[in-house]
């Protein structure tokens, strides 16, 4: 996965929800070993301490935990990350559904548009 940053948000803000992201696609999975800082700002070609910001928050997020001498890790709670995979799939929809809105599309419109389009799919 490509790491990629637009203008209109704080880096470390994208790095997180990138990461997130990774998290539950399962690139980094429950329980295992995370990156270190600098292998990770390495990679996004990004400062270490914009890394850092993102990794402490996704720390205190519930997310990563760290162990004092191994290093940062994912954390093994599936309903944390599960929840996690909801509230982004929430925040997906929602953006959707407002342009769909915008578009003029009624919930009728919308929900048959959808469905038209899993048929076809299919």
């Amino acid at each position: 996965m490509v790491w990629k940053f637009t203008e209109d948000r704080p880096i470390y803000t994208q790095l997180v929800e990138q990461l997130q992201l990774r998290i539950a696609m399962g690139q980094y999975p429950p329980g295992g070993k995370f990156p270190s800082v600098r292998e990770l700002a390495s990679e996004a070609a990004v400062n270490p301490n914009t890394m850092q910001r993102a990794l402490t928050q996704l720390e205190s997020s519930g997310l990563l935990y760290s162990e004092r001498t191994a290093g940062r890790f994912v954390t093994k709670e599936a309903d944390r990350i599960m929840q996690m995979k909801k509230e982004m799939a929430q925040n997906l929809m929602t953006e959707f559904l407002r342009g769909m809105k915008e578009l003029g599309f009624t919930k009728e419109q919308t929900i048959r548009l959808l469905q038209q389009m899993e048929e076809e799919s299919i």
